[in-house]
């Protein structure tokens, strides 16, 4: 983040879930929700990450892999998934109109705009709890980045997404062997047990090291049956 720039809202919407805002400090983009930060464009490791370590955790010899990015945010997670010739389709769910409005048309395309055009991407406007609980189809890896994490939602209904039901439904709409990867601003040892308790085998967290404060990290599971 660039520090000590005053921050300069671009767009302030407000929606079925509450305010959604676009700031730039310096160099930067920022987005509030409900006056919560979620995340910026200063860094990206953590965002590149999620899908990275998701990669790495599929099964062997899996050729075009389906991967769920849940929640489009600065774009970083999907860039990233678009870089990568190994993964087939890509869907991104994300429920904010105007986030999907700052990457197609406005400052957030100059990130993603390459990303979207790939005609492995999907967009698809809707809550991702209630999308993964009312579509059919599976994916090898569910990327989900909603939140500041299982511990920290940006909305009282997203919690339901880390208890054991939400859980239950994630582990349906994945193939067998296929990962489950969730992004969150800090370790939770009690989210890993719940991953247990809900069947997910290999469950483990990768940290992003940073200088000092609490590291982000990506919890990660598999789908053994």
């Amino acid at each position: 983040m660039s520090a000590g720039t005053a921050p300069v809202t671009l767009d302030r919407r407000e929606g079925p879930f509450g305010e959604v805002v676009l700031r730039e400090r310096g160099d930067d983009f920022e987005i509030i929700a409900n006056g919560c930060f979620l995340m910026d464009t200063s860094d990206g490791r953590s965002e590149r990450l999620l899908i990275d370590a998701a990669l790495a955790a599929l099964p062997a010899g899996r050729t075009a892999p389906a991967v769920l990015i849940g929640g489009l945010g600065v774009g970083f997670s999907l860039v990233r998934a678009a870089g990568e010739e190994r993964w087939g389709r890509i869907v991104v769910v994300e429920r904010e109109q105007a986030i999907v409005d700052w990457h197609r048309q406005g400052p957030l395309d100059r990130i993603s705009g390459p990303a979207l055009a790939d005609p492995r991407t999907e967009i698809v406007q809707e809550d991702l709890v209630a999308h993964l609980l009312t579509t059919t189809e599976r994916y090898d890896a569910l990327c989900l980045d909603i939140d500041n994490g299982p511990d920290w939602t940006v909305t009282e209904d997203n919690g339901s997404l880390y208890s054991a039901a939400g859980l239950a439904v994630c582990k349906e709409r994945l193939t067998p062997g296929g990962v489950l990867a969730v992004w969150s601003a800090q370790p939770s040892s009690a989210f890993e047990q719940s991953m247990r308790y809900a069947g997910f085998s290999a469950v483990r967290t990768e940290e992003v090291a940073v200088a000092r404060g609490v590291p982000d990290v990506v919890h990660l599971a598999l789908r053994t049956h």
